[in-house]
């Protein structure tokens, strides 16, 4: 993706199931799956750069003994920073003599991350700041084991609002800053009420107060109160949640919106947001990993038992298709093929932009993630052309004409040529928060290979995605316009972006997407601009009387036209002034029906279609618009 979007978290989880003295005989460290956490994260550091943290839990601690740490950290490249201090303070602690590795019990004495559960999280910041206070995992703290809770996520909620004035009605008082917190507070207060339960229950036995702490240990039951506390969640989530006493849990929402994939052997039970670090990092085969069933919890007890539990009911599965095209590494298999399958969707229209000409075509991508989708163009390219030589050749030999000049011809001309044209200088994201000066800079942070496009030639670029068009119109445009080609193509792997995501990518603000800026100006300029305030009219009653079944009233501003027309207009709106070029431009998207077929398991595409798979979705692209109409800035939930 070339423009700059905040979107996904990722997690991890590893869960030891031998006593540490095993792995320090096998592995030749106590510290095997503190390490193990550490190249879970780094391998999915593309998940997160606006924080880290970690967090790790012992069991059988003494009493009086702290059993429960954490670790956090939001300075430019925070997980190295972490994992670099706490083994300095390790290897600090072994030099002294405090420590001594071969008898693991002084590791885990005396080293704060030397134990038996361990978490972590990657951090893209979609709400909450940039500061450590919003930055997992999340600590809510008591005397009471069980009631000790940190909380890690990759999520968004869309009715944050509703969940604190469930916490205000109960009598707590809830800080409105993320829905982090709220989930946090609310699976505390369950936590709490489940712990109540059992420990009158208890009480009634007439038991003494340790054999009452105890059997309140085993018997807390995780599930139990995940089902509770989600009851009334709205939005997409991968939730990892340790308490003091040792049990943990990773949840994930019933329509299957956010990924979360794991594994168990009789060593470990490791979780993470994407397959292929547990493939990578436990040298497993893709189908030794298992994914976390929508609706449903891993729970994990103290002692031993791992069991699934169904805690919502199941939806319709929609994975979000942008974990496909942009978010998830593309070194999992099924990625690569589906990325590849992507860019080979865009053939048919790229084909028809160039008139067939692949002898004066140049390809190229726009780095890096679209390198793959690139790869699928150019094998589907070079199909069709080996097809259409085929063709020649077989009618020229039924006719007769086959000779040394037309194979020539045919074998050495109008192959595909792909070269490597945009460059990305600077790694930048988010280390500038304010929008007008992170533009100004990204206007700089792209270049070029000079002196392979020639003037005949088409140039075409494969993009992930387009969003705001705001790279392409202040950047990319500008600069491929100095290789001085004929035409510019610029064809995107996902379908025009139209509608508000409020499940993970921090894109809810519709007026700054390019394909509704394109709907709204050529309704404007066909004499259709009553039905913008008919829109607004009809999403602000939506949102004061929904009905039974939630309509997204925003689609009507894309009806009047074909998603043809909105392209010609989108290549309008970003193309940069000629300035003494003069090449065309062109736009192209990938098909909705392309799309499908190149994921067929990740079918959640609200931000294309605007079909929405919760309730809370249809609320927020109808407060987007008002938002839009309203001149209202900010998030629209």
């Amino acid at each position: 993706m070339s423009e700059f979007l905040t979107h996904e978290c990722g997690i991890a989880l590893v869960r030891l199931k031998k006593p540490l003295a095993y792995y320090q005989e096998k592995y030749g460290t106590p510290l095997w799956g503190f390490h193990q956490l550490f190249l879970l994260m780094e391998k999915q550091h593309n998940r997160g750069q606006d924080g880290a943290g970690v967090a790790c839990v012992k069991f059988d601690v003494p009493a009086g003994e702290p059993y429960m740490f954490r670790e956090r950290n939001v300075d430019t490249n925070p997980l190295d920073k972490i994992f670099q201090a706490l083994l300095t303070r390790y290897n600090g602690l072994v030099g002294d003599g405090a420590i001594h590795p071969e008898f693991p019990d002084t590791a885990k004495k005396k080293f704060d991350f030397c134990g038996e559960l361990y978490l972590g999280h990657l951090r893209y910041g979609t709400s909450g700041g940039y500061n450590l206070s919003a930055c997992h995992p999340f600590f809510r703290r008591s005397s009471w084991p069980t009631r000790n809770l940190m909380l890690a996520g990759n999520f968004n909620l869309t009715n944050t609002g509703e969940l604190n004035d469930s916490l205000i009605a109960i009598g707590q008082h809830p800080i409105f800053a993320t829905d982090t917190q709220a989930i946090l507070e609310r699976i505390g207060f369950c936590l709490d009420d489940e712990h109540e339960r059992l420990y009158r229950a208890l009480r009634g036995e007439s038991l003494p107060g340790a054999e009452i702490s105890r059997r309140i240990n085993e018997e807390i039951d995780p599930a139990r109160v995940l089902r509770t506390a989600s009851a009334n969640w709205d939005g997409g989530y991968s939730l990892v949640g340790v308490l003091g006493n040792g049990d943990a849990f990773v949840a994930r929402d019933p329509s299957g919106i956010r990924p979360c994939h794991w594994f168990e052997n009789d060593e470990v039970v490791a979780f993470a947001s994407e397959r292929a670090p547990l493939c990578t990092v436990f040298g497993l085969d893709a189908t030794e990993v298992r994914e976390v069933e929508p609706g449903c919890a891993v729970i994990m007890k103290k002692g031993g038992r791992v069991a699934t539990e169904r805690i919502k009911p199941a939806l319709p599965k929609t994975q979000c298709a942008f974990e496909r095209i942009y978010f998830s590494r593309g070194n999992d298999a099924d990625i690569y093929r589906e990325r590849k399958a992507l860019g080979a969707g865009l053939a048919g229209q790229i084909w028809k932009s160039i008139g067939g000409d692949l002898a004066n075509s140049v390809f190229s991508f726009i780095p890096n993630t679209a390198e793959v989708a690139y790869f699928g163009l150019m094998s589907e390219l070079r199909f069709r052309r080996r097809a259409e030589v085929k063709q020649t050749l077989l009618d020229a030999a039924r006719a007769g004409k086959i000779d040394e000049a037309l194979v020539d011809d045919l074998i050495l001309n109008n192959w595909p040529r792909g070269e490597k044209l945009v460059t990305k200088d600077v790694k930048m994201r988010t280390f500038i928060s304010q929008e007008k000066s992170r533009n100004n800079l990204a206007s700089h942070v792209y270049d070029v290979t000079y002196g392979v496009v020639q003037p005949a030639d088409s140039l075409v670029c494969v993009d992930d995605s387009i969003v705001r068009g705001t790279t392409l119109r202040r950047s990319i445009l500008r600069i491929l316009k100095r290789l001085n080609p004929k035409k510019i193509i610029i064809a995107s792997t996902a379908p025009q972006i139209r509608y508000p995501d409020c499940y993970g990518i921090d894109m809810s603000e519709i007026g700054k997407f390019i394909a509704f800026e394109a709907a709204i100006a050529l309704l404007k300029e066909r004499g259709q601009s009553a039905l913008i305030e008919e829109v607004y009219c009809l999403c602000r009653e939506e949102l004061k009387n929904p009905g039974p079944e939630p309509v997204n009233h925003v689609r009507k501003i894309y009806e009047p036209f074909t998603a043809e027309e909105i392209s010609q207009r989108i290549t309008q709106l970003v193309s940069p002034k000629p300035n003494g070029w003069k090449g065309g431009i062109e736009i192209i998207f990938q098909s909705i029906e392309n799309l499908h077929n190149a994921l067929p398991h990740h079918t959640g595409d609200w931000y294309f279609t605007g079909k929405y798979p919760t309730p809370g979705g249809y609320r927020v692209v109808n407060q987007a618009y008002v938002n839009y109409f309203e001149k209202a800035e900010g998030r629209s939930y």
